[in-house]
């Protein structure tokens, strides 16, 4: 078997075992347990008077190297024992470094409650995943945000990780290494700021240099699956009968608004897919944030629009798949 057909039949397999298992938590999940060294050496570096960019930058280097190590430690050992021992935890980091089911299953408990009725029920689910202040949140308030971060967690949790995956991938084929453990390298790099980001990356007084290096770093590796995932939008859309086209020219229009270089590309395509506004003025704990309106033009959503909006990212997700098999096959052809 070629490399590359090796590459998709695994990240395929990891991809199903997403789709059934979803993200369940226990203790030695990888991305809980990065979690939990980031916490540490966050402790441990503000002890030691290194709460600034240095330590900002010195934490990025710790976690990524830290983490390549250790999966490549655990790899080599379990290689050593049985070949087939190797490959089964590099799918098992693979898949999870996939984040698709959890966001669909989370976003069901929103769902449910809002299309009863039930808005109190609602909002305590939707606390659970957002970290905007819902104490003031009706309908349409609850509505825009389990959107939102449907379009947001869409590429954060399923298109980077992909995305890394098939570069680490390529990069292996073209250097003739290990094919499969290099892409799994590369989705635990992504794993491994995107984790720094949303723990340290804040725009507060604590957070502003300490974790200015892994916000950057997150900008970075979410700066092209961010745009590409308007493609997959816009094939998905068309799939199951949105309004791609709107969705596309509310993208290309609305995309930059945000103070982020990449949370709106997705949250701008679903608004005009959806014909509803998302964004406008957010309260979080800290005050209200004056966030503009991406699809100004559009009326409040509903609780049936998150689930056309759920619809339209598993349609996505499919033809992110098929992209991703038909890339890695491109460089085998003569």
């Amino acid at each position: 078997m070629s490399p590359l057909v090796q590459l998709i039949l695994f990240i395929f397999l990891a991809f199903i075992l997403d789709l059934i298992l979803g993200d369940p938590r226990y203790r030695l999940h990888p991305i809980r347990l990065m979690g939990g060294c980031i916490a540490r050496l966050q402790h441990l570096l503000k002890r030691m008077g290194l709460y600034t960019r240095t330590g900002g930058v010195l934490l990025v280097g710790i976690v990524v190297g830290g983490s390549l190590m250790a999966y490549g430690a655990v790899t080599a050992v379990l290689c050593h024992i049985h070949g087939l021992l190797g490959l089964g935890f590099d799918l098992y980091m693979a898949y999870s470094c996939l984040a698709l089911k959890d966001l669909f299953t989370h976003i069901k408990q929103v769902m449910g409650p809002l299309e009863r009725g039930n808005v109190s029920q609602a909002k305590t689910a939707i606390a659970r995943i957002v970290g905007r202040d819902v104490r003031l949140l009706d309908e349409p308030g609850i509505s825009r945000a389990a959107i939102e971060t449907l379009a947001e967690n869409f590429v954060d949790g399923f298109i980077s990780p992909l995305f890394w995956y098939l570069m680490g991938g390529l990069l292996a084929y073209a250097l003739e290494g290990p094919p499969v453990t290099m892409a799994v390298g590369s989705m635990l790099v992504f794993k491994g700021i995107s984790t720094l980001d949303s723990m340290v990356g804040y725009k507060s007084i604590e957070y502003a240099r300490f974790g200015w290096a892994g916000a950057r770093c997150d900008d970075l590796m979410n700066f092209l699956p961010a745009r590409l995932s308007l493609l997959v939008l816009f094939i998905g859309s068309w799939i199951c009968g949105g309004y791609a086209a709107a969705g596309l020219r509310t993208a290309l229009r609305d995309r930059l608004k945000h103070d982020s270089p990449n949370a709106a590309h997705a949250e701008s395509f679903m608004a005009g897919a959806l014909k509803v506004r998302l964004g406008g003025p957010t309260l979080y704990p800290h005050g209200m944030k004056p966030k503009p309106w991406l699809g100004a033009e559009y009326p409040d959503p509903l609780p049936a629009h998150i689930r056309k909006a759920g619809t339209i990212l598993k349609c996505s997700a499919w033809a992110t798949m098929a992209i991703s098999s038909l890339i890695l096959l491109f460089p085998a052809t003569p």
